[in-house]
């Protein structure tokens, strides 16, 4: 990155941009800059044009006959393969259902089961703290069960695996840091000690590659409504590595789970593969919504995804240190790019405030306590100019105190 910018410079970089055209499939609302993505990715017409055909024609005009004639049936399976491309996933292990909270659930038990010999779950104390309270859930129905945490038990998540650790269970991006991890090496030292690991790739995919199957990943779990953008809520995913379905036990034995669901026997029998993991009904528009993000993309090279998200937060860096480094920001992302999710987060004691007074502003971000602000950027919407008018925004709002308002002391939901 050079030393000095301008915005023609910044505005060549649009240009020659190759993503550049995905902008346009996106409805983004004049004059905001979204740097949120990491939190709910942007709206897309192609996932109302899915969401219109299965209510208006499917559930209106087929009725019950959708389950079929549609293929409502076998979306988690479909839409799994489908999304399972962008996380290095061959066919089969991959399903879509649930939510990631759930699906944490279902995994931790499943690993648990397959070691049944050992009670230790490994976990980070700054994890995304869903991961945590489901895994404490998790523990406390499981006599005997303990849980470690990196930065409590231990500096390091690696001091912590030994011969008594089941699972682990690990960000892939830390939602606050951005931090990024090395996938292969940590599921390999999992493996030195006969351990199982599970990858939460909710602050990945559709931000980065993966290649689960590569890493030589045991379980993964994420949602769909950040970078993929399924829309709030939309339902999440669990990968399952193929050598692993025929021991994989998990505890929410729905009917969409079992082998012969319209059998209607009294007695549970596990259904096959990755259909293991399914629980009950699916929400179906929801998951339509979902086709209709994913459908996008299809022809979308993830190389070029992850060249852009480093190049868009290195710029962003270098710009926010350059033009507002006397403010009292300190940046909590790690400064090499490939160490990195697509997201900057920056320390500053006022942090809720400042990001409330850029909110107003129309720069989009979000706060995480205790004093961070956080930019996601989605590299098939944000361009390298709106990172140049989200600094020129963050300077204005510090370097006048514009963040000082009574206004935006006042604690609401900051997006």
């Amino acid at each position: 990155m050079r030393a000095t910018l301008d915005l023609a410079a910044v505005g060549a970089m649009d240009a020659a941009d190759p993503l550049r055209a995905m902008r346009d499939r996106f409805i983004l609302p004049e004059g905001v800059i979204y740097l949120d993505g990491n939190s709910l990715g942007a709206a897309a017409p192609a996932v109302f044009d899915e969401l219109r055909k299965a209510a208006t024609q499917e559930w209106a005009q087929d009725l019950i006959r959708a389950w079929n004639t549609a293929g409502w049936f076998d979306m988690p399976v479909a839409l799994g393969d489908q999304l399972g491309r962008l996380i290095g996933a061959a066919a089969g292990q991959t399903v879509v259902c649930d939510t990631t909270s759930i699906n944490i659930y279902k995994v931790l038990h499943a690993a648990l089961g397959m070691r049944p010999d050992r009670s230790v779950i490994v976990a980070e104390g700054d994890s995304f703290p869903t991961d945590l309270y489901m895994a404490e859930g998790v523990a406390s129905t499981r006599p005997g069960t303990v849980l470690r945490l990196e930065g409590v038990d231990a500096p390091t998540i690696e001091d912590l695996i030994d011969e008594r650790v089941a699972v682990i269970l690990v960000n892939h991006v830390n939602y606050k840091s951005g931090k990024l991890r090395d996938m292969a090496a940590l599921t390999c030292k999992a493996h030195q000690v006969g351990a199982l690991i599970v990858w939460d790739l909710c602050h990945t995919a559709g931000a980065l590659p993966v290649e689960l199957d590569s890493a030589n990943a045991d379980f993964a779990i994420g949602c769909s409504y950040k970078y993929l953008n399924g829309g709030p809520g939309a339902p999440a995913f669990i990968y399952a590595a193929e050598r692993h379905h025929d021991k994989v036990q998990q505890p929410l034995s729905g009917w969409w789970g079992h082998a012969r669901p319209f059998a209607f026997e009294q007695g549970y029998a596990a259904g096959s593969g990755i259909r293991r993991f399914l629980c009950g009904t699916q929400p179906v528009l929801s998951m339509r919504a979902l086709k209709g993000a994913l459908d996008m993309w299809d022809d979308v090279d993830m190389a070029a995804v992850r060249k852009k998200s480093i190049a868009l937060t290195d710029l962003f860096i270098q710009l926010v240190e350059a033009r507002c480094g006397a403010y009292g920001l300190e940046l909590e992302s790690p400064r090499d790019g490939k160490q990195r999710g697509s997201q900057v987060s920056f320390l500053h004691p006022n942090g809720y405030q400042v990001m409330r007074a850029l909110v107003e502003r129309g720069v989009i971000g979000d706060f995480r306590a205790p004093s961070t602000i956080r930019f996601g950027f989605t590299p098939l919407y944000v361009g390298y100019a709106d990172v140049w008018r989200a600094v020129e925004v963050l300077e204005d709002i510090l370097r006048t105190g514009a963040w000082q308002d009574a206004r935006f002391a006042v604690k609401t939901a900051v997006t």
